[in-house]
């Protein structure tokens, strides 16, 4: 096949990349430009022509799928055997790095990987050799300090010691470096740590694998870390050609450690003369393009680049405003009823949010419809861990008999209970004929028969159960499920780690599941559901055992935006287009943060080839209250000759430039100090915050504040004590 057999379907800004001489560069490829095409033709290229041989080539991807599907690419391009080309991940480049030279790396030869699983294990493990209080420094954040650390490149002599917490982390840091040493173990972040000490290190091994790969192949730049850039830089050298493609509009894994910056230091460090633009998009059509360009318009930190098609401008794109999440919920089961009526593969139709936690509402109203669904990426609501184990502890409240349910909660959160006591409850249980409830009572001292084993996690865990029976025993539902999430200590459980923002808030929305429960129950009683409570369990695992489709079948796809980069569909619904949702109430604290939310607006957008609809409510259940919603400051963002209003005629309201900038919602307190959306605060207990609803007037007036350290509170003037920053 002759080189030009590569070149007969590019267009002219493809073929230009595709034939650069020796020369690093950046290919800024703007959504469905077609960089993966790119990328492997490029690679097709170079061996064909004779620049370079399959070995010569080193080729980063961020995902398994990705490099499998640039190998099939290449292989279909030219007879040539993929075995001996490095193409793959960092963690499985870096891993193929240390197999081969495990001895320069200080590693046996068949050293073993930790997943996430495995590594807490570990820090379990060696916490309690060490006698460490796993409640003062729980393990998974000790593994998310560790993993931080070392994605910064640093070792545990190398961490700043700020206090004795601080001290502390660092000492557990060090004996577990010393026990994976032991072990011949090592973790995700150790397999890129390692690599980068062995090249940076051994200058003759780094001169060989400089001269080894002339050609460097990165696809998604704008998401490598600033370690991961380091990493490259070392194995790049100076004469190296780094062909890097990427988008920094689509940089949106900032909570990852990706740093957007790269892209820029990039153009610098490597003396890049060429950018080239990749504008020309085979996905959407042009309404969509069209406000993807001028939303994106508002970064001020970005390379700039200006997606157009040849597809026809197309429909515009649909706007609606609900009364509440449950009013935009049905309005998105209609359409995508009427989307099937004219042919429209369920498969084809996706419904984004930016939260987790909204897909409840979604789920319940596609469950109650029959239309089949699928959560793409994760689990749907009422299979999620932390849901799961707030249901555990409602099945024991209801009926102590379940063993099921006591095993998951006996020892979550964390009370003492090891693997041995929970086998000797077991015992107890069998040989008695009796159930673990009758078994751990027991245990507690609040039932004759033999003791189990010592200590005082069984007993503790006996006395929550009876304690969260007597006290929501003349609670609603609703009230039910939201004292024990407190009282079960699951919310504080939660709360103490950085990561599982995502988990507390599932949490809350449980409450609001509840709630609806609560609305649409007839109450009758029946002798299959004497009660609520009951009822309502059974409607959890009824909603949570149907209507998922299975592999291969037609089904309606949910997901994050986070989930979706990627991925495209014909039609797609972003919901919960409000101020809070869109943009998250959480970038307000965040460098760079309004941006980034801006960009995740943007991926959405641009994952629609055919029809595109926005939504939000006026108001929405979140965080166990209803909130009044105010539209997204991103739908003023969009020039209104785009949108097409489907319930009422759009009104664009001025958006802040900023978070701090004052909004047209405001209360005022009994003395007359006016309070307004988006303005700085802070509070004697909660400290610093961020007002993000206002209510009332006089000394009805109320504000619902995020604050930065402990989440959204709902607090009433009078009494707050609120200060202005």
């Amino acid at each position: 096949m002759t080189p030009n057999a590569f070149l007969e379907h590019l267009n002219p800004e493809q073929l230009a990349a595709v034939t650069l001489p020796h020369q690093s560069a950046l290919i800024l490829a703007g959504a469905g430009s077609g960089k993966t095409r790119v990328l492997t033709t490029r690679i097709a290229y170079l061996i064909q022509t004779g620049q370079v041989s399959p070995a010569g080539v080193l080729a980063v991807t961020f995902t398994n799928k990705a490099a499998k599907e640039m190998l099939t690419r290449i292989t279909s391009m030219l007879p040539i055997n993929p075995r001996g080309m490095w193409v793959g991940t960092f963690h499985g480049l870096c891993n193929r790095l240390l197999r081969t030279h495990h001895r320069e790396a200080n590693l046996p030869q068949l050293f073993q990987i930790l997943d996430s699983q495995d590594q807490l294990s570990v820090i379990k493990r060696l916490m309690k050799s060490l006698n460490i209080d796993d409640e003062r420094f729980p393990p998974k954040q000790v593994s998310y300090f560790i993993n931080n650390a070392k994605e910064q490149g640093l070792r545990a002599n190398d961490v700043e010691v700020l206090d004795d917490i601080s001290l502390q982390y660092r000492d557990i840091y060090a004996a577990y470096e010393q026990q994976c040493q032991r072990e011949g173990v090592v973790d995700f972040a150790e397999l890129l740590l390692r690599s980068y000490e062995l090249l940076s290190r051994n200058e003759p091994l780094r001169a060989h694998y400089q001269a080894r790969f002339k050609y460097i192949l990165v696809d998604e730049f704008q998401d490598t870390s600033r370690f991961q850039y380091a990493w490259l830089k070392c194995i790049a050298g100076k004469d190296n050609a780094v062909f890097a493609v990427g988008d920094d509009d689509q940089s949106i894994y900032a909570f990852r450690g990706a740093h957007a910056g790269n892209m820029q230091t990039f153009l610098s460090e490597f003396a890049v003369s060429k950018v080239i633009k990749l504008e020309q998009n085979y996905r959407s059509q042009s309404n969509i393009l069209d406000a993807a360009n001028v939303l994106i318009s508002h970064n001020r930190e970005r390379l700039g680049k200006n997606l157009w098609t040849a597809e026809g401008t197309g429909e515009p794109i649909r706007v609606y405003c609900a009364g509440s999440d449950h009013d935009e919920a049905q309005f998105i089961v209609d359409e995508i009823r009427a989307l099937a009526n004219e042919g429209v593969a369920q498969s084809q139709i996706a419904l984004l949010y930016r939260s987790n936690a909204q897909s409840r509402v979604l789920e319940h109203a596609l469950f109650s419809a029959a239309i089949p669904y699928r959560v793409y990426g994760g689990l749907r609501f009422f299979e999620r861990q932390e849901v799961k184990h707030a249901l555990a502890y409602l099945r024991l409240i209801a009926n102590p008999a379940d063993d099921n349910a006591l095993l998951r909660v006996i020892n979550f959160p964390t009370r003492g209970v090891g693997s041995r006591t929970i086998e000797q409850v077991q015992e107890a249980a069998r040989e008695q004929g009796i159930t673990l409830w009758q078994a751990a009572c027991q245990k507690g001292g609040n039932a004759p028969g033999k003791n189990i084993g010592s200590g005082k996690g069984v007993p503790a865990f006996v006395l929550l159960i009876e304690a969260l029976r007597r006290d929501t025993a003349g609670l609603d539902l609703a009230e039910q499920v939201e004292h024990l999430l407190y009282a079960s200590g699951l919310v504080a459980h939660y709360q103490a780690s950085k990561t599982e923002a995502d988990r507390v808030e599932n949490l809350e929305e449980l409450v609001n599941a509840a709630r609806t429960f609560l609305n649409e129950y007839d109450g009758e009683r029946t002798e299959e559901m004497p009660d609520t409570l009951t009822a309502f369990l059974t409607h959890a695992a009824l909603e949570a055992g149907e209507r998922q489709a299975g592999e291969g079948q037609e089904a309606v796809q949910l997901m994050t935006v986070h989930a979706a980069k990627g991925l495209e569909f014909h039609t797609v619904f972003i919901s919960g287009m409000e101020e809070g949702l869109c943009p998250h109430e959480q970038s307000m604290f965040e460098q760079d943060g309004l941006e980034e939310e801006r960009r995740l607006m943007y991926v959405a957008i641009t994952r629609a080839r055919k029809r595109l609809y926005l939504s939000y409510a006026q108001s929405r259940m979140l965080h166990g209250q209803v909130r009044y919603g105010v539209p997204s400051r991103f739908l003023n963002e969009i020039p209104e000759k785009l949108l097409k209003p489907i319930n009422a005629p759009l009104k664009q309201a001025e958006a802040p430039a900023e978070w701090e900038a004052p909004r047209t919602l405001r209360v005022e307190s009994e003395s007359g100090q006016a309070w307004r959306i988006g303005q700085n605060v802070t509070h004697p207990k909660f400290g610093p915050g961020v007002i993000i609803q206002c209510r009332g007037r006089g000394p009805d007036a109320e504000v619902e504040v995020n604050f930065r350290q402990s989440g959204t509170k709902r607090l009433a003037l009078q009494y707050a004590k609120l200060s202005p920053v």
